[in-house]
């Protein structure tokens, strides 16, 4: 219970620090964080919890890395469920918290149908800059396929485990840099998903996209590390 716990927590902060950063922050009148500063906060808040919670779970808070572990031969199937339905619940109830904090400011509500609405992810006129569901696709699959890279080489047992967070962290901060004018960034289900139930319409009918995407590519990532890049015992 206490892995499925920190997977819960780390979950929801992921979700508070990042979508937050983007809802209350980045757009700030003056003193906006902007694209730099969403990306940088989503990246500290995997490096945070990584050092905060990631030796009791493993630090995954993402169905899809949990999946790409597992691929990876890291991550056991007996519990994928269990890890997903907790990264699940800790996303939507960090999400069901910034609508509760939004709902304080006077005039809020949620425009569900322009892009980014309650820092959901989209493709088409729901993408940040207008990308096509195609590019869309194949941007979250290869980000979210490098990520599991960066993660499973980082965590390597032939790799300094110390610093481990800190390359996990700032390559989700890449991530973002990247695609944020893509798709608002996925590469986690979970996040994708929790925004979605909150703003509805068609960031939710468009959330299969931000599910199937980063799976392919975490599987991928997965096999990729295992088969080409981990150094065998026998050599």
């Amino acid at each position: 219970m206490k892995k499925l716990f920190a997977e819960f927590f780390g979950t929801y902060w992921l979700v508070f620090g990042g979508c937050g950063s983007a809802l209350f922050a980045a757009g700030y009148p003056d003193l906006g964080i902007g694209f730099a500063g969403v990306a940088l906060a989503f990246g500290l808040t995997v490096l945070t919890m990584a050092y905060a919670v990631g030796h009791i779970s493993g630090g995954h808070f993402n169905p899809a890395v949990s999946i790409g572990l597992w691929a990876g031969g890291r991550f056991e199937a007996k519990d994928l469920i269990s890890y997903i339905v907790s990264q699940c619940a800790g996303a939507i109830l960090a999400a069901g918290t910034l609508y509760l904090i939004l709902r304080g400011k006077p005039g809020f509500a949620i425009e569900n149908t322009k892009a980014g609405a309650f820092a959901s992810n989209g493709f088409g006129a729901f993408s940040p800059d207008g990308y096509s569901m195609e590019s869309a696709f194949l941007a979250e699959m290869i980000l979210t396929m490098f990520f599991l890279i960066i993660i499973l080489g980082a965590t390597d047992k032939l790799a300094n485990g110390r610093f481990a967070g800190i390359a996990i962290g700032l390559g989700l901060t890449l991530i973002h840099l990247i695609s944020i004018p893509i798709t608002n960034t996925s590469v986690n289900p979970a996040r994708s998903l929790s925004q979605a139930i909150f703003a509805g319409g068609e960031p939710l009918s468009q959330v299969w996209l931000f599910w199937l995407a980063p799976i392919i590519g975490a599987v991928l990532g997965g096999f990729v590390y295992k088969t080409l890049l981990e150094k065998k015992t026998e050599e």
